[in-house]
């Protein structure tokens, strides 16, 4: 008889979250993240969002300006000790505009029992990856 494994496969959760994003479905989006999440947009320049409360505004505010919007990974890592990285790509069309934006930025979250707890997204992607690996010797 086989075991099957209580560790929640990191990579795959990060791939259902921007799923859920592309979606549109905020809640689903949400229920990702942990009860207190903190959601750092200060390496972009937009502050940090704690609490749901928050990051659902910034959610809304965000994900509201785009009529068409989708969000997916060109790579997606699990560094050990809860936390991934990940190399994301946004593109959405304005409100009103005829044209698309496209961002492609690195995001870095630390994962507390199959939730995010905390994210930080940087437009070094460089950046991104060095705060990862420093989180994951943080958290050894």
């Amino acid at each position: 008889m086989s075991e099957e494994s209580t560790t929640p496969d990191l990579v795959q959760l990060t791939r259902d979250w921007l799923e859920a994003g592309t979606s549109g479905d905020l809640d689903r989006t949400l229920s990702f993240l942990g009860p207190e999440p903190v959601w750092d947009m200060s390496p972009m320049g937009m502050g940090v969002f704690e609490g749901l409360v928050a990051v659902r505004g910034f959610y809304l505010d965000w994900m509201g300006a785009y009529e068409d919007y989708r969000i997916e990974a060109e790579e997606i890592h699990d560094l050990g000790n809860g936390v991934t990285f990940a190399i994301v790509v946004q593109e959405g069309r304005p409100m009103g505009s005829l044209g698309t934006v496209q961002l492609r930025y690195g995001s870095c979250a630390q994962w507390v029992n199959g939730k995010a707890v905390r994210v930080w997204n940087y437009t070094d992607i460089d950046e991104a990856r060095a705060a990862a690996e420093r989180l994951v010797h943080e958290r050894g």
